[in-house]
């Protein structure tokens, strides 16, 4: 036996004696191993099945998978931001790389949208969309752990009750007042329509426990953690600054406008205000603001 193979056999027996298994067991196993394909790697089968059209019109399939492609997408970015979450030590260049992974994903969300502009005729949206209500795209999980995952909680509350709100509010009256409760709520009276109301359902204990366990591990978080000479770093900061204004200001216009295109002055599908929801003037949402000047937060979102 040749000395590259006694070395790999005894790494292979080192492996699985780690773990009180025995190498020759798993090693046994591979001879009636079947050979890896591409398609039971990748799943394809399942995932090219779940397309499940609720009408009869071809461009709603253009819809759903779009959608699907951007859930996909959305797990990418959590997958990058837990990296930065969970790492015991951070160097600058570990943290400017996971934001830019982060970024082109979001870059590529933002450049997407001409996707559905340009790629569903508007007559064949405005006839299946009614078989939506009261569903959204507001009722993304993964968008709002994105947004948890990103920043402190105070820069995702309403601008009109941030006074209100500090580090010793609960997670709850904390949650009740986020921005996107504006989409349908009245805070009057504190009736939900809905489509929040599923949505809370479903999710409001997920998402209780995923803000207090991203209270102190955001991304907004860890970077304030850093030692100032990190802190300082050029790229890093850019990296932030592009995050940031890619997320909330970009990707939401680039939303905002395909949006504009097929529902002019209709309400969305789950009945939100969605052009005051949506605009990124109106949500004020920015996750490192300290990172932005006076004059950059004035005018945040006039696009």
């Amino acid at each position: 036996m040749k000395e590259a193979q006694i070395n790999l056999y005894q790494r292979i027996e080192d492996k699985f004696k780690a773990i009180n298994q025995s190498p020759e067991v798993h090693l046994e196993g591979l001879v009636w191993a079947k050979p890896i394909t591409y398609w039971d790697y990748i799943h394809t089968d399942a995932l090219l099945n779940l397309q499940l059209q609720r009408t009869t019109l071809p461009d709603e399939m253009v819809f759903i998978m779009y959608h699907q492609i951007n859930e996909i997408l959305f797990k990418m970015i959590l997958w990058e931001i837990d990296q930065v979450s969970e790492a015991n030590e951070i160097s600058a260049t570990f943290f400017t790389e996971r934001l830019r992974r982060i970024s082109r994903y979001f870059d590529m969300l933002s450049s997407s949208f001409d996707i559905m502009g340009d790629g569903m005729e508007k007559e064949q949206y405005m006839k299946f969309r009614n078989t939506l209500t009261p569903a959204s795209g507001f009722q993304s999980a993964q968008y709002r752990l994105i947004e948890f995952s990103s920043t402190e909680l105070i820069n995702l509350i309403d601008y009109r009750f941030r006074a209100n709100i500090d580090r010793n509010t609960s997670y709850e009256n904390a949650y009740e007042h986020l921005y996107w409760q504006a989409a349908g709520k009245d805070h009057e009276t504190g009736k939900k329509n809905t489509l929040i109301t599923l949505f809370e359902q479903r999710y409001k204990a997920d998402f209780l426990i995923k803000m207090e366990s991203y209270n102190t591990t955001n991304l907004w978080t860890r970077f304030k953690q850093l030692p100032e000479v990190v802190k300082q770093d050029e790229a890093l900061i850019k990296a932030m600054r592009h995050y940031d204004h890619t997320v909330n200001v970009s990707w939401v216009m680039a939303h905002y406008n395909a949006a504009s295109k097929y529902l002019g002055n209709a309400e969305a599908t789950g009945g939100s205000d969605w052009r005051k929801y949506m605009h990124p003037k109106y949500q004020r949402r920015i996750f490192f603001p300290e990172l932005w000047s006076e004059e950059e937060l004035k005018n945040w979102g006039n696009v």
